[in-house]
């Protein structure tokens, strides 16, 4: 689909990188001829994703241990990564969130899905375009958010905002930073599952008849939304500033994607929230 060396001499820091989504869009970036860094706070995991992308690929590819959450960590790690050389793309990835009803939320509970999805997001974003500004070089960030942002969405309420105020972010800044050569734009993705998303999302009790409301009849590849992230973060993309692309085969024009979750009984959340609790 795109041309061999597409994003060559391009040097890309992934959030969350080791897993999921995150390790979906680097391995692709690195088929395409990036430098990659990946981040996230799992050592051994960044290690083994790695390893795996330069036995694989051949690619160049380092790993930032760094707890986002701490905008002091993440000013460190920028400094660290730019040692080498600047980076010209930040994926914001890297999030947390589960069903939950919301008068039952603690504030830890709540800020465990801001701190990583919100501040996180905004410490990276903020850290990445000081630097590019202050060295005149251009830069691309692309955050990965939700459908949220344009539905709302029940039991999920701390990522909804947090994914919504991104959206803000991101809108903003394409017009304060646009005219310093820096792009913001982001992916609504609707279900590609992932080994963590599922187990917070979809646990036991919650049916998988979600896939079969989708319009398409089937959740996303993550090779798709790899694909899709690819064209955004490319020079090929370098008039699109400012917006969100959804990826969910029309899902948010039928449901918000939590209304199975109001016929849930006292007994399911309870249980819920037990295993959480674990």
């Amino acid at each position: 689909m795109f041309e061999k060396g597409l994003l060559a001499k391009k040097r890309i820091l992934i959030t969350g990188g080791g897993s999921g989504l995150g390790a979906a869009m680097g391995y692709r970036f690195a088929e395409l001829g990036a430098e990659l860094i990946i981040c996230g706070r799992r050592e051994g995991l960044l290690e083994e994703t790695a390893a795996k992308f330069r036995s694989e690929l051949g690619a160049k590819v380092s790993i930032a241990r760094c707890d986002i959450r701490d905008g002091a960590a993440v000013e460190a790690m920028m400094d660290q990564v730019w040692q080498d050389a600047p980076i010209d793309v930040l994926v914001n990835n890297a999030a947390a969130t589960f069903i939950a009803q919301s008068e039952h939320l603690s504030f830890r509970a709540a800020d465990a899905i801001l701190a990583p999805t919100l501040h996180g997001t905004m410490y990276c974003t903020l850290a990445a375009g000081r630097r590019w500004i202050d060295g005149k070089h251009r830069g691309v960030v692309l955050s990965i958010l939700s459908t949220s942002t344009i539905t709302g969405r029940a039991f999920t309420v701390p990522s909804s905002m947090a994914k919504t105020a991104v959206l803000a972010m991101t809108k903003s800044l394409a017009v304060e930073w646009g005219p310093k050569g820096i792009r913001t734009v982001a992916i609504a993705p609707g279900a590609f599952p992932t080994a963590g998303a599922t187990g917070q999302l979809r646990p036991e009790g919650r049916g998988e008849s979600w896939a079969h409301r989708n319009p398409l009849g089937r959740a996303g590849e993550h090779a798709e939304l790899a694909n899709l992230a690819t064209f955004l973060i490319s020079d090929q993309a370098g008039y699109i500033n400012g917006e969100m692309v959804v990826q969910d085969g029309g899902s948010h024009l039928r449901s918000s994607g939590a209304e199975d979750l109001l016929q849930w009984t006292d007994a399911q959340w309870e249980k819920q929230r037990a295993a959480r609790a674990k």
